[in-house]
């Protein structure tokens, strides 16, 4: 496609600048990839200063196009960019990686022109495939752009992404493939092996453009091209070299994650100096976007609708509350990974289909789609087995550094769900999420309790994570019954209590019975429904332990970071101690009944533990 050939040399100098601008950074730092920065400067610098749409001033602007830096080492370069536009003082890209900068190694979005965190590569493009939505969610016309290396195309992730952005037609999106040939121990799997690129994406139903990446008007052409390019997303594959602009870096390997000495520092400076050219008019102001809609407040989600002692499985509970969630907030979402019908998540599809996105069994980029979403304003609810999501398990930890507001839901948890044994069996769920610090982590126990936690997990700003199982039980709280994240249940207590048992789930039901059965032999205990895992309620935690002398946690989990040690670590600084039943071995199949049994978290279990 035809381009502007006068913006050509104010283009290639701005990629000069942002290759200099790279080496100073991570000379500065003492670490980091100038290589390969100087690969993808000119990519960058057409793409931000010719092609996307922002607001400088407001990188927020939620109508902007997108770019997801991918490839997350590349951050110097990405500062570079933001300072050349005039949001970062140049003079602050010499703090870099500093303790007291946000210029952090890898970005993260204390910088708020980074949406989600990079830098465990193969995630960009799911993030990515999950701004497109969010475009589409909200009926605007912004782009996303994602910058990849070639190396983390090896990443199954990657092509998970891939293929769900050909299933959705997302021709808002465009990924860029950085393609430099050289890995950090050795090259590349295809090295500058074009033609093998081209059929992959291809074969993925992606439109796509092979180009010289260090040829500024090919670059603005394939961009034209993706622009123009409707019904399948675009994959510009951009032949590079890294190093590119220095002539003892240039395609030269071993200089991976090596910033250069202050004298080969000077010497590269100086050569890419060299290389500004003569501008023939000023660059125009980069192209602004439309103006920014005003927000609506959502509603308050309508009170649960159950009688106590109905039989209704968590999982089934909470199908219906992000349901009836979505009908009173426009930015709920929900994702599912080919199990609608096990978490019953279907009953949102069948009320909202436009906000319903399917992802098949591929749980990696249902978990960073979500992100993708999260960080552009939606609140998405991906659900699947708990088990499964265990394959996402870096995709939550990135959800976790990004900060985003995903509201993650895993069923079919624990020896209880039975017969299908210990691979659909989650037993560390609790430890894969609770482990992040700033995830909110919840297992109700009803399906009032249930909903309530739903609208608490949507009223909460920040990651999430629901245990749900499989199993029906009995409604034993009113609705009109408050669940603050946070907090717990004083189901059954007395003066003469001579323990505290928590339970949470399935296992607070053999609490329950087990009160019963000691009641009958005039022995007394607390139970606790100990809903809010993390953030934990430490001082009722407390007081029990004092007031009954012995703390009993009983749960479907494994005896590593599960309630047993949230409640350990609770109550450790009062000086208590707790006695933990949890599945200790690996399990096997059988009927829930035998297997709570067998694993030592049954009613009779507890009944031996107090006496």
């Amino acid at each position: 496609m035809p381009v502007d050939v006068s913006l050509l040399p104010n283009l290639k100098n701005i990629a000069t600048r942002l290759r200099i601008e790279s080496i100073r950074a991570t000379t500065a730092a003492g670490s980091g990839h100038p290589t390969t920065c100087q690969s993808a400067a000119d990519l960058m610098a057409a793409l931000f200063f010719a092609e996307m749409r922002f607001d400088p001033r407001n990188p927020q602007h939620p109508l902007a196009d997108r770019l997801v830096m991918s490839k997350g080492h590349a951050a110097p370069l990405l500062y570079a960019m933001w300072a050349e536009a005039g949001f970062i003082p140049r003079e602050r890209l010499a703090d870099l990686r500093l303790l007291t900068s946000d210029l952090e190694g890898h970005p993260t979005p204390r910088l708020p022109f980074v949406d989600v965190a990079t830098g465990s590569l193969g995630q960009g493009l799911a993030a990515g495939v999950g701004t497109a939505l969010n475009a589409r969610r909200i009926g605007a016309d912004y782009r996303t752009y994602v910058l990849m290396g070639d190396g983390e195309t090896a990443e199954g992730s990657v092509w998970e992404a891939a293929s769900v952005a050909h299933l959705y037609a997302l021709d808002s999106l465009c990924a860029i493939v950085d393609v430099n040939a050289l890995g950090q121990s050795r090259p590349t799997e295809l090295e500058h092996d074009m033609e093998a690129y081209r059929t992959r994406w291809h074969a993925f139903g992606w439109h796509t453009v092979v180009i010289d990446g260090h040829d500024m008007a090919q670059v603005l052409a394939a961009y034209a091209e993706a622009r123009a390019t409707k019904g399948r997303p675009t994959v510009i594959l951009a032949r590079t070299l890294k190093g590119k602009g220095v002539s003892f870096t240039e395609g030269k390997p071993n200089w991976h994650g090596k910033p250069l000495k202050p004298e080969e520092a000077t010497r590269a400076v100086a050569e890419l100096e060299a290389q500004l050219e003569q501008e023939t008019r000023p660059t125009p102001d980069i192209p602004a976007p439309p103006p920014a809609p005003a927000a609506a407040a959502p509603a308050t989600m309508p009170a649960p609708a159950y009688k106590l002692g109905d039989q209704v499985a968590t999982r089934e509970a909470y199908g219906t509350a992000i349901a009836k969630l979505a009908s009173v907030d426009p930015r709920v979402v929900a994702l599912d990974a080919d199990v609608k019908n096990s978490t019953f998540s279907e009953r949102f599809e069948a009320a909202h289909p436009d906000r319903f996105y399917q992802f098949f069994i591929a749980e990696q980029v249902m978990v960073g789609a979500a992100m993708g979403l999260a960080a552009r304003g939606a609140v998405p609810f991906p659900s699947t087995f708990a088990a499964f999501l265990t394959r996402a398990s870096d995709f939550i930890r990135m959800a976790a550094i990004s900060g985003v507001n995903i509201k993650l839901a895993g069923s079919h948890a624990g020896v209880s769900i039975g017969e299908d044994g210990p691979s659909q069996m989650a037993l560390e769920d609790f430890a894969m999420t609770a482990a992040q610090p700033n995830f909110t982590v919840l297992y109700p126990s009803d399906a009032v309790s249930t909903e309530k936690l739903i609208g608490e997990m949507a009223a909460h700003h920040g990651p999430a994570y629901m245990r749900t199982t499989r199993p029906k039980t009995p409604v034993i709280y009113d609705n009109n019954e408050s669940f603050p994240i946070g907090g717990l249940k004083v189901l059954r207590s007395s003066a003469a209590d001579t323990a505290t048992v928590i339970g949470a789930g399935v296992t607070l039901f053999e609490a329950l019975k087990a009160h019963d059965a000691l009641k009958a032999d005039g022995i007394a205990i607390r139970v606790i429904d100990l809903y809010s895992i993390q953030p934990i309620d430490a001082a009722a935690l407390i007081a029990a332990g004092r007031e009954t002398g012995r703390l009993i946690t009983v749960e479907d989990h494994y005896i590593s970071g599960g309630i047993g040690d949230a409640v350990a670590r609770a109550v450790a600084p009062a000086g208590l101690t707790v006695t933990r039943l949890a599945v200790t071995e690996i399990p096997r199949s059988g009927k829930p009944d035998e297997l709570i049994e067998k694993y030592g978290i049954s009613a009779k279990a507890i009944i031996e533990a107090v006496r």
